[in-house]
């Protein structure tokens, strides 16, 4: 019997859902009928992306947030009253070789990208947990990763270290998490055709390089990703858990 991608009754939250790959997950969970709470440090993005899901007759609430402010993040789960979906989505890249590695570009990275993710993982799983019947109707948190969690790159040493860290913690929370039933995820894309995506394919010879490395001789679509974590947030993907869903094009494969 064929499960359906059905998300009604749920409340979902996406960090980094103002541009790229957060706004396009935001969207497809509202278009699959959950309540989505955006979180973003740009107003403007946020009014955008609000306005969109408002248009496809979904329902959203907008908190300006930036994820490595815990304090913050954590007033606002406060005012949730109950949280099912987590697209823990927040991060960002800095690219440099390895030996020329600034401090303050680590640092930040790592803090973004790995600490805040933790954080924010932590505090969504407690309030899932305040839920009674939480083992019953279920949970889903789906850390955003990269195929750099998966093989190295070139200029991308610190990149590499943050995502092979949210793969390691994926796999930690799911097996701490299953016993309440919330599944733990990842999803590890491609080069996306997003905002910071589009600034690095300005140089063409980079451009190039990458797309010689994906067997199906393309860059993914913030769709593929999308329609990914609308799979791993439902029901269809219930004895789906600790894994990582590769929308790669076939990069690690080889």
């Amino acid at each position: 019997m064929l499960k359906q991608i059905i998300l009604k009754n749920k409340v979902a939250l996406v960090t980094g859902a103002g541009k790229g790959i957060g706004r396009a997950c935001a969207i497809a969970l509202a278009q699959a009928g959950a309540k989505v709470i955006l979180i973003s440090r740009t107003p403007k993005d946020l009014k955008e992306v609000s306005k969109k899901i408002k248009k496809t007759k979904g329902t959203s609430l907008s908190f300006i947030c930036d994820v490595t402010d815990d304090v913050k993040f954590k007033t606002i789960l406060k005012k949730i009253p109950k949280l099912d979906i987590l697209v823990n989505n927040a991060g960002s890249n800095r690219p440099e070789h390895f030996i020329k590695v600034k401090k303050e570009n680590m640092d930040y990275l790592v803090n973004l990208n790995l600490k805040a993710c933790f954080n924010v993982a932590q505090i969504c799983a407690k309030k899932m947990l305040e839920s009674k019947n939480r083992k019953k109707i279920g949970g889903s948190i789906i850390n955003m990763s990269s195929q750099m969690g998966k093989v190295g790159g070139p200029i991308r040493s610190v990149y590499n270290m943050t995502k092979f860290g949210i793969e390691g913690l994926t796999k930690g929370m799911a097996i701490d998490l299953a016993k309440s039933n919330i599944r733990v995820n990842s999803v590890c894309p491609t080069f996306v055709l997003t905002p910071m995506v589009k600034k690095f394919f300005k140089n063409k010879k980079f451009m190039r390089e990458m797309i010689r490395n994906i067997p199906l001789g393309r860059v993914a679509e913030q769709s593929d990703v999308a329609t990914s974590v609308a799979f791993l947030a439902s029901d269809s993907s219930s004895m789906i858990t600790g894994s990582s869903i590769m929308v790669d094009g076939g990069w690690t494969a080889q």
